[in-house]
């Protein structure tokens, strides 16, 4: 069974969620990030909410990147550079076998029924030659709930196809503000994030797999336009493509993104209560169409304006 407008779900997910499961960095790796140096400039958007004494920037981000992406200069880096803050949606633990960890504990089905039992025998087909094909022993995840396994196929896909996640915003937003000695706080924990998926109603976590599986066959190009769109600082392009599928999954959208957005929007506006300049980075699909961060705070009566390049 395939669900409408359903394939846009994995790429989506890479514009939400902030909890990319990773493997410990590679000589290839290094040498990525030495060609990122030597990449062409684009200008993703960026935006500010600001009173008397406090300036707060909104910037989305794309969790991973292939190699010859240099967005973190010019205007963007300078509004860093002037922040005392960074806050990202999440602080991944340095050690990325601990995020597994804390994966695996929210995901595991408690009922004790089997993944592949939730399927029906089409779904489960595709699913098992789907994590086959990508390089994920399917009898490994049997334990899980579904939305693990969905997860899993969001991200090692992209891996295949050269994004690594660590030439991901956050990623380099986080080294740069080590190495400068600014703060790095977070709008969510990790487990609160997991949370987010673990709470979904069965039929949800399914419904969300499966389509991750019937989309993994456009997932280059769909991908690759919705990064183009971040690249081009074209949120409201990048939002039409990405929010189709979440339209059809209202819960879905909900819990992941609308809620989301309404919680960020809350603490921005008791942060501006406070003087200072913060840089927020989250996933740039909070950033981008309605339900926004910044139409949710536009409802508190709290404006934003985006920042020329």
């Amino acid at each position: 069974m395939k669900w409408p407008n359903f394939q846009w779900l994995a790429p989506a997910m890479m514009l939400l969620g902030g909890c990319v499961v990773e493997r410990p960095a590679s000589a290839r790796d290094v040498a990525a990030r030495g060609a990122a140096a030597r990449a062409a400039y684009v200008t993703p958007a960026l935006w500010t909410v600001k009173d008397a004494d406090t300036t707060i920037y909104l910037f989305g981000t794309v969790h991973v990147m292939k190699p010859g992406v240099d967005w973190f200069k010019g205007g963007l880096k300078a509004a860093f550079e002037r922040s005392d803050e960074l806050v990202l949606e999440i602080v991944e633990p340095e050690d990325p076998n601990a995020l597994a960890s804390t994966m695996a504990g929210a995901a595991l089905a408690r009922d004790g029924v089997k993944l592949s039992d939730r399927l029906d025998d089409g779904e489960r087909g595709k699913y098992v030659a789907a994590m086959t094909a990508n390089g994920l022993p399917w009898q490994a995840f049997e334990m899980f709930n579904p939305w693990m396994a969905g997860m899993a196929l969001s991200v090692q896909p992209l891996e295949k196809l050269g994004y690594k996640s660590e030439l991901g915003a956050e990623k380099v937003l986080t080294a740069a503000a080590r190495a400068s000695g600014k703060k790095v706080g977070a709008l969510e924990t990790v487990e609160q994030q997991l949370g987010y998926f673990a709470g979904l109603p069965m039929a949800q976590q399914v419904k969300f797999l499966t389509a991750t599986v019937e989309g993994l066959p456009d997932m280059d190009r769909e991908f690759a336009s919705l990064v183009a769109h971040w690249q081009g600082g074209e949120p409201d392009k990048l939002a039409a493509e990405m929010n189709e599928s979440l339209e059809a999954t209202p819960e879905l959208a909900k819990v992941l993104l609308i809620q989301r957005n309404a919680n960020w929007a809350k603490w921005i506006r008791e942060r501006l209560d406070r003087p200072g300049t913060l840089f927020i980075a989250v996933g740039a699909g909070h950033l981008a169409g309605k339900g926004s961060v910044q139409d949710q705070l536009k409802a508190l009566g709290v404006p934003s304006e985006r920042v020329k390049q």
